[in-house]
């Protein structure tokens, strides 16, 4: 099998302001403003949202966030589906100490934080020379050797640690790209309405076999293989799984998303320069409309 890469966790949030101090000024990510969708600027606010992706690097070799906001939410439900975040960098912890951002000690040297909206990151107080720092995300499964069949058996992936008696397991793609780790948990998986979504890509070759297996198998497909076509930059093919459990997962044609995903060097002026334009709050009281929840 031909290279398969760990892209991108998608989270809704609903507070831009806290998330983008969060991730850039506790976590020491970089924001990409390149990949926004443009209309997100229009007025009315109501309906329109915007994603910013943020990260330690390019998405080429690094693992990064992408923050979905929806102008008209103000926060999500929170199910139990998605368990963390792991990455190794003293500087992250320091930077929360510094900013008196809560951090609790769950083992020694690793600390628990939360992104505004819950998301829970464990920060390792160590660092990486020349590595991605994001170690590994983690998610909720009700049946763990279910969950093993269809993410090594069908999707590919290897197994780097297994606990049967914690009901863990470890997978990756390659020994330098953040690892997917699969919890079982008692009672089922809720994903509620924060439910996010893990993105791989995969050489676009690959995609319509890959399509093909899953309807052999019998598994659910959300978005069949389809191109997306963004103004100005790279076409990509894309197709949307879902796990046994309902986890959402993205695959990408590696060729095209490499162009797609270039870092914006003014990446992190644009942000600044958006939030600062972003009128939303005021918009919505001065017509009444108070902010959903998710």
């Amino acid at each position: 099998m031909a290279a398969r890469r760990a892209l991108h966790f998608v989270f809704k949030v609903g507070n831009r302001f806290q998330t983008a101090r969060f991730y850039r000024d506790v976590l020491g990510m970089k924001s990409d403003y390149s990949r926004i969708t443009e209309d997100s600027f229009s007025k009315p606010y109501d309906g329109k949202w915007s994603k910013t992706m943020v990260g330690f690097g390019p998405e080429d070799d690094h693992f990064v966030a992408e923050l979905t906001y929806n102008y008209g939410v103000g926060d999500y439900k929170l199910g139990n589906d998605f368990m963390g975040i792991t990455l190794a960098s003293s500087q992250a912890v320091s930077n929360a100490r510094k900013l008196e951002w809560p951090l609790t000690e769950v083992a020694e040297g690793v600390f628990e934080t939360e992104a505004p909206g819950g998301y829970k990151f464990y920060l390792q107080n160590r660092s990486l020379p020349q590595s991605d720092p994001v170690l590994k995300v983690t998610l909720a499964v009700s049946d763990l050797q279910k969950s093993l069949n269809y993410w090594c058996n069908l999707l590919g992936m290897k197994i780097y640690e297994k606990d049967e008696e914690k009901q863990r397991a470890l997978l990756g793609y390659a020994d330098n790209q953040c690892k997917l780790e699969l919890q079982g948990v008692k009672g089922g998986v809720d994903h509620a309405a924060a439910f996010g979504r893990i993105a791989f890509s995969c050489p676009q070759k690959e995609l319509p076999d890959l399509e093909d297996l899953m309807k052999r198998e019998n598994q659910k497909i959300l978005t069949p293989l389809v191109s997306l076509d963004t103004p100005g930059k790279a076409t990509v093919q894309v197709v949307i799984l879902a796990d046994p459990d309902g986890h959402e997962i993205c695959f990408v044609g590696d060729e095209a998303f490499r162009e797609l995903s270039k870092m914006d060097p003014e990446g992190s002026k644009l942000l600044d320069d958006a939030m600062a334009a972003d009128k939303s709050d005021e918009w919505f009281a001065k017509h009444n409309k108070p902010k959903a929840s998710g």
